[in-house]
């Protein structure tokens, strides 16, 4: 019996019994969901069946209806504050919250992001309503990846190897939709007895009168018509064969056996004719047993074949839904003293952009190897962020490597991406409250290079003092092309009207879609040209050209460049506007 085997690390029989209520509830309430959770390895699967009760339990307090929306909502905020209160304890009352608490201390858990998950689940007491498919992905993907997260993290507790795959990001997010799709479709019985119809204005304009008859739970027609349109689209949303390539063994059972389960469940709509608007449609056991099976005879081998690292068997940690914010440190003060100038606010450019060039020029000037003028340059990156900080700026984006770069010698490219790896295990600029983000191609550089720069980004998410983006293997034309794809891509999966795109839509499938547009372009060593950097968000930006070389600058070159921008007349092709005085006070 699964309870059995799988709980042998647990030795409370308490506990042993609040994990095997979460079993039994994920099994009875979700057969596709337990299905998945045998497909992991079997120290996990208590861990997963007590996220999914936690989640399950939440989302079923919202959506009773035995009580008013505002009593739905208080009953989620109360059993979430239960949570908050007792997790610093590692124990609780209520079994479901005590298998989670477990869980999360077990396998030592961070659960940032899952207040606002669990946030969400309470604002859907109140119903949900979208006007378009991005505002429907939001909101599912606000729900699911928090808990996402969390499946990762055990996956790679037990030394399962998940390397990053940026490349397929796009792919990951359009397999969730998919899944999301389906199981909106499948609760399309229990949703509209709550009034709610989950799907957006977008999609349900081209059906008015489907839409109204779903809403009036009849089965017509244009209702057929709908709903086939919407599990067409779901399938071609599961359809992401990318993302199996060089994929570990279990990993690969689980997503193809999730994944075949889930277009299982699909061709079960299908079938349910006007049943869909009365109960939740299920594959006939038959169906379940040969997409299953094999799944699990695959998934049991990978893991036999996979060196497994034990789960704890005692609670490691201790930790809060709602952890204290660490103090933000001041920036560190320049070594003369000196002082930024004092920029109005209104005049403040919200983003500065900076290719960081000379450090070879600068090496050979001082008759040293190449090496000595990187050194130097991170140097002068560092004092740069920290500039940045003290004057108020709230974007900064360095060029750091281009796509162009490759041509270099090998020995000075490897010694930039030790010091890049150098700069990303220094936890120094978090205490800071800088945000890392990274923008470029993942193909070709180095696996723990990519591992390192998405951690940052992990782990800095929250920061908000500064945004930091480093562009690596970064090429402005490259990301053009693979903006231009990923539009195609909406398109052929119908999500996007090719007559209709616009610079908006253009916008929105950029690898980094809320980098605001640069106001201020520097450049360093005397060039003058862009070099294919950022040219869709420099577009209208100011550019500021200086003939020092980058390890020869600090924050007073960055200061100056913010101060000559003040002086500058920005129309946009309209008329001159009066601006304020443009004098910096020190």
């Amino acid at each position: 019996m699964p309870a059995i085997r799988d709980h042998a690390a647990i030795d409370d029989p308490a506990l042993r019994a609040a994990y095997d209520t979460c079993r039994r509830l994920t099994k009875a309430n979700d057969p596709d969901i337990y299905a998945a959770s045998l497909l992991m390895p079997p120290p996990l699967r208590p861990a997963c069946w007590a996220m999914w009760g936690a989640a399950r339990v939440s989302d079923d307090l919202a959506d009773t209806m035995d009580s008013t929306p505002h009593e739905r909502a208080a009953r989620v905020r109360a059993w979430v504050r239960a949570l908050i209160t007792e997790l610093p304890t590692g124990t609780s009352t209520d079994p479901v919250r005590r298998a989670f608490i477990d869980t999360v201390h077990r396998w030592n858990l961070d659960l940032d992001g899952l207040a606002d998950s669990l946030a969400g689940t309470c604002d859907d007491a109140y119903g949900r309503r979208f006007a378009d498919w991005q505002e429907w992905r939001a909101w599912g993907r606000t729900n699911i990846f928090p808990w996402g997260r969390l499946l990762l993290t055990l996956l790679q507790q037990v030394g399962v190897p998940l390397p990053a795959r940026l490349d397929r990001h796009g792919s990951y997010l359009r397999l969730v939709d998919g899944y999301r799709l389906t199981e909106v479709l499948s609760d399309l019985a229990d949703d509209l007895a709550r009034g709610d119809l989950l799907l957006p204005d977008e999609v349900l304009d081209h059906f008015p009168d489907a839409a109204q008859a779903l809403r009036e739970r009849l089965w017509t027609p244009g209702t057929t018509e709908l709903v086939t349109h919407l599990t067409t689209l779901a399938r071609r949303w599961l359809h992401q064969p990318d993302l199996t390539r060089g994929m570990h063994p279990g990993p690969l059972a689980l997503l193809r056996g999730a994944t075949r389960g889930t277009l299982a469940q699909l061709d079960a709509i299908d079938a349910a004719g006007s049943n869909l608007l009365k109960r939740t449609p299920r594959p006939p056991a038959l169906v379940r047993w040969r997409v299953l099976a094999p799944a699990r005879t695959r998934a049991a081998l990978a893991w036999r074949l996979t060196p497994l690292d034990a789960p704890p068997a005692r609670p490691v940690s201790r930790v809060s839904l709602s952890a204290p914010a660490r103090p933000v440190l001041p920036p560190r003060p320049h070594p003369s003293g000196a002082r930024p100038p004092r920029i109005p606010p209104e005049q403040m450019p919200r983003h500065v952009a900076v290719i960081m060039d000379g450090n070879r020029r600068w090496a050979v000037a001082h008759g040293l190897p190449a090496t000595e003028g990187h050194r130097r340059g991170f140097v002068a990156f560092r004092e740069m962020v920290h500039g940045a900080l003290e004057i108020g700026l709230q974007n900064l984006t360095l060029y750091a490597f281009s796509t162009e770069n490759w041509k270099r010698d090998a020995c000075e490219i490897d010694y930039l991406f030790e010091s890049l790896r150098d700069e990303l295990r220094d936890e120094d600029k978090e205490p800071y409250g800088v945000r890392l983000r990274w923008s470029g191609r993942p193909d070709g550089l180095p696996a723990d290079l990519v591992d390192h720069l998405t951690r940052a980004e992990e782990t800095s998410r929250h920061q908000t003092k500064l945004t930091l983006t480093l562009c690596i293997n970064y090429g402005g034309r490259a990301e053009i092309v693979d903006t231009a794809a990923a539009l195609a891509r909406a398109a052929m999966a119908g999500d996007l009207d090719p007559g209709r795109i616009g610079e908006h839509d253009f916008a929105r499938h950029l690898p980094l879609p809320g980098m605001p547009d640069v106001d201020l372009l520097w450049r360093t060593s005397g060039e003058h040209r862009t070099s294919n950097f950022l040219p869709w968000q420099a577009t209208y930006a100011e550019l500021h050209f200086t003939s020092a070389h980058w390890p020869d600058t600090d924050r007073l070159d960055l200061w100056e460049a913010i101060t000559e921008y003040t002086r500058r007349e920005r129309r946009h092709g309209g008329a001159t506007a009066a601006r304020p005085s443009t004098k910096a006070l020190t």
